[in-house]
C-alpha cells in the first residue's frame, strides 16, 4: 500500500511512518509534505502522470500555510483520507471530504491500526461511502482526558509542574519548553503538535507554529495592518510572537468564547 502524509511537524510525520511500517512493514511512504501548497504541487505532478497515485493519505487539517480542506478546493481528488489533528470541530467537515477516518493527537497506535483495517474494509467496495456510512463506522468521540500536570525532569530530579500554573509552551532550536506564571522555562519531550491534544482548547491556543499560549498569559493585543496580531505575554517570552495569518480569526473566535 503506498501512503501520503501531509504533515506540518517532522517528528509527527516520522512518528506516523513508524507506527505505519508497525501494522504493516510493506506500506510504502511516498512523500511527508509540510504545507497546502507543496500538497497542491504533488498532487499536480501526480495527476499529469509523472507519479503513481497513493492508495491513502494521512492529513494533518492544520498545515503551516493554511487549512489541510483547502487542497481539496484547488485540486480534483478522489483520494481516500485520514485526518489527524488536536481539534475535533474539524470532524464533520472532514468527512465531506473522501474521509476514511479522524484521528485525534497525539495519534494512539491502537486507533491508528482500527482506521487502517477500515480503510482495508472500505476499499474491498466500490466507491467511497457517503457521509451518512462514514459516520456510522466511526464510534462517538470519547471525551476529551485533559492533562492536569506535567512531570519535567531536571538533571537528576523530576518536578510536577500543574497545568493551572503554565503560561505558554514554546518550541526553540528543535526543543520544546513550559514557562510556568513565575516565569521559568522548563524542558519537554513533547512536540506543540503533541502538546496541543494535551491541553484544553479552551484555556490554550496554538498561536502559530513556535507558541501554545493560555488565554490568561495574553497581556495585550497589537493590529496591524492586513489583520496581522502580536501579542504580549506574561512573562514575557523570549521571541515575539505574532498570530499566523490562517489562525487570525479562529484566534478572535476563541478570544470571544
Amino acid at each position: 500500500m503506498n501512503v501520503l502524509i501531509i504533515e506540518d511537524e517532522a517528528r509527527t510525520a516520522r512518528q506516523l511512518e513508524r507506527m505505519l511500517k508497525k501494522y504493516d512493514p510493506a506500506i510504502q511512504v511516498m512523500a511527508q509534505l509540510p504545507s497546502v501548497s507543496e500538497a497542491v504541487a504533488w498532487f499536480s505532478q501526480q495527476g499529469s502522470g509523472q507519479m503513481p497515485l497513493p492508495d491513502l493519505a494521512f492529513m494533518d487539517i492544520h498545515l503551516e500555510d493554511g487549512l489541510a480542506f483547502s487542497i481539496f478546493d484547488q485540486t480534483r481528488l478522489t483520494l481516500p483520507v485520514i485526518f489527524t489533528t488536536a481539534y475535533e470541530e474539524y470532524m464533520i467537515k472532514a468527512f465531506k471530504v473522501n474521509s476514511i477516518d479522524y484521528l485525534l493527537k497525539p495519534v494512539d497506535y491502537d486507533e491508528l491500526a482500527a482506521a487502517l483495517d477500515k480503510f482495508r474494509i472500505i476499499r474491498q467496495q466500490p466507491g467511497l461511502p457517503d457521509l451518512n456510512a462514514l459516520l456510522a463506522l466511526i464510534q462517538k468521540p470519547k471525551e476529551p482526558n485533559f492533562k492536569e500536570r506535567f512531570m519535567v525532569s531536571l538533571g537528576t530530579k523530576i518536578r510536577s509542574v500543574e497545568v493551572a500554573d503554565i503560561a505558554y509552551f514554546f518550541s526553540e532550536e528543535k526543543a520544546t519548553f513550559l514557562a510556568t506564571k513565575e516565569g521559568m522555562s522548563l524542558p519537554l519531550d513533547y512536540s506543540l503538535d503533541q502538546l496541543s491534544g494535551m491541553v484544553n482548547p479552551a484555556q490554550f491556543f496554538r498561536a502559530n507554529r513556535q507558541f501554545l499560549v493560555a488565554r490568561t498569559a495574553i497581556q495585550t493585543i497589537h493590529t496591524f495592518s492586513a489583520g496581522k496580531l502580536k501579542l504580549d505575554l506574561v512573562p514575557v517570552a523570549r521571541h515575539e510572537l505574532f498570530v499566523s495569518l490562517s489562525r487570525v480569526t479562529e484566534f478572535k473566535d476563541w478570544l470571544g468564547r
